[in-house]
């Protein structure tokens, strides 16, 4: 179904066999780690050092979102249309440079537009790093390929903020910064290895005819073309409606970690980047059994996980300043394995259910829709905050997640059909035997 692009032409029985993959991958996975280095480095220098207020620490993820909403589907476009190497590679480029500018700013209002402006150029990455992996992967190679991602991701969410907690022992949340920069210039270079790859006859002849097909119908038509794809497919459209909802909640509360933390752990910096570093070791070693079983369905995958993040979310606003550090890793662990069920589950989705030729603009269309939410969900959680309480606003709102997720489960049936499930069950049984 997809098409794929290789330096060999024989099979390849691993993808790690596959020269461009194996490249991308080591280019995702170092500059994964000095994402979760940054920002826990840039949470702790806002919420503890320069003590922002919770409205304050809401506007970093707004920040972050806005070029999402401006160019989420203009990016999905690019990315399905030009080479999407060399757009990766300028985007590491321009990041790198950003997170040097970030070392000087003074306080917040510094802080956020440099933030944005590095978000900007994620905005182009992300959708060009899924269409090229859709593009180098062979099929039956998808699902691990996109399991090995989010390994890698969740890998670099326990080791950047186990390193980022001991590293603020010894040094500034700045140089902590300066570590991204570095593995954004590393990322960079690999990439740059990358940019003469070659392609085989069919995928040549299958990007020569979306060129064609780009050049005749513009961009409004192409994104038009990519909302029609995920409304037609039940598992894609099902899949975007529960994932945003859940989206929604999260996201009230997500970027308030260190305001909760700043009042359960005050005089214990290093709490939060333990339990940020439990919910990767969950979220790895779900990712990685479900690598190896795969024996989740797409409703359990995306319920499942709902279930799991809405109830440990909910727990979270039960701890107090008293509660023994312990709480903080199991309610992160249970976070992590909710994390690693859904994201695996919801990104291997969209790459096998997206036609051919759009996985660009279908991923263009899901940042673009999160970064949407992330513009009013932080602002709203940081009012209801300063109205109700940290904890009682994480209670609340994690019990809501719950009883998404366990709807979704009850509803399986009707939301992913069960003659899907048993084709895709099928094909993980076959992807990882």
């Amino acid at each position: 179904m997809s098409t794929s692009v290789s330096i060999s032409t024989g099979p390849q029985t691993s993808v790690w066999r596959n020269r461009i993959f194996t490249k991308m991958y080591s280019a995702y996975a170092i500059s994964s780690f000095g994402d979760w280095f940054d920002a826990f480095a840039i949470e702790i220098l806002v919420a503890f050092r320069w003590r922002a207020d919770p409205l304050m620490i809401a506007l970093i993820p707004v920040m972050i979102a806005l070029p999402g909403i401006l160019f989420g589907s203009f990016a999905g476009v690019i990315a399905d249309r030009w080479k999407k190497v060399n757009l990766m590679m300028l985007a590491d480029a321009a990041e790198t440079l950003l997170t040097i500018a970030l070392l000087f700013a003074p306080g917040m209002y510094w802080l956020l537009p440099l933030l944005a402006l590095r978000a900007t150029m994620g905005v182009f990455r992300v959708p060009a790093h899924q269409a090229l992996t859709r593009q180098v992967v062979r099929e039956d190679q998808l699902l691990k390929a996109t399991s090995y991602n989010g390994l890698v991701n969740q890998f670099s969410k326990i080791v950047g903020p186990l390193l980022g907690a001991v590293a603020l022992t010894m040094i500034s949340p700045q140089l902590c910064i300066l570590v991204n920069a570095v593995t954004r210039l590393i990322s960079c270079l690999l990439l740059f290895t990358l940019r003469h790859i070659d392609q085989n006859e069919q995928a040549g002849k299958h990007e020569e005819a979306e060129e064609t097909e780009g050049d005749k119908l513009g961009f409004i038509p192409l994104w038009k073309q990519g909302w029609a794809a995920l409304v037609k497919s039940r598992a894609l459209y099902s899949s975007f409606i529960v994932n945003m909802l859940v989206m929604l909640i999260i996201l009230m509360v997500d970027f308030q970690f260190p305001t909760l933390y700043r009042e359960i752990a005050p005089h214990n910096e290093s709490l939060m980047g333990w339990m940020l570093a439990a919910t990767g070791v969950g979220a790895f070693i779900t990712i990685l059994l479900l690598n190896r079983l795969g024996k989740a369905s797409y409703g359990i995958g995306i319920g499942g996980g709902a279930v799991l993040i809405g109830g440990a979310f909910g727990s979270m606003g039960l701890l107090t300043a008293g509660s023994h550090e312990i709480w903080s890793i199991i309610l992160g662990l249970l976070i992590g394995i909710g994390n690693g069920l859904s994201i695996v589950t919801y990104n291997y989705l969209l790459q096998k259910e997206t036609p051919e030729g759009m996985t660009g603009r279908i991923f263009g269309i899901q940042n673009m829709s999160t970064s949407t939410l992330m513009i009013g969900a932080p602002l709203i959680g940081g009012i209801l905050i300063r109205s109700i309480g940290v904890s009682s606003v994480f209670f609340w709102l994690g019990l809501v997640v719950l009883i998404i997720g366990i709807i979704s489960l009850a509803m399986q049936r009707i939301l992913w059909p069960v003659e899907l499930q048993s084709l895709q069950r099928q094909e993980i049984r076959e992807v990882s035997g």
